[in-house]
């Protein structure tokens, strides 16, 4: 997961101070959400996949379809 969030991240290349902006926290907490020091919360998650437009499962890599459910 931590892998999929910053691959998504650098995709569109944007910083994680970008990141921490938009999840309102700071650019620290945001790294240690990639690096896996940190659990992300299940709001976090959400929005995360609202930004990307994708599932939490996806993010979750339950699934390798990144398309949302309808």
């Amino acid at each position: 997961m931590y892998r999929r969030i910053r691959d998504l991240r650098e995709d569109r290349d944007l910083l994680q101070k970008d990141l921490a902006k938009i999840l309102n926290c700071t650019q620290v907490c945001y790294s240690n959400y990639e690096m896996g020091k940190r659990d992300l919360p299940t709001e976090v998650l959400i929005q995360l996949a609202r930004f990307y437009h994708t599932s939490t499962d996806y993010l979750l890599g339950l699934t390798d379809i990144s398309i949302p459910y309808p």
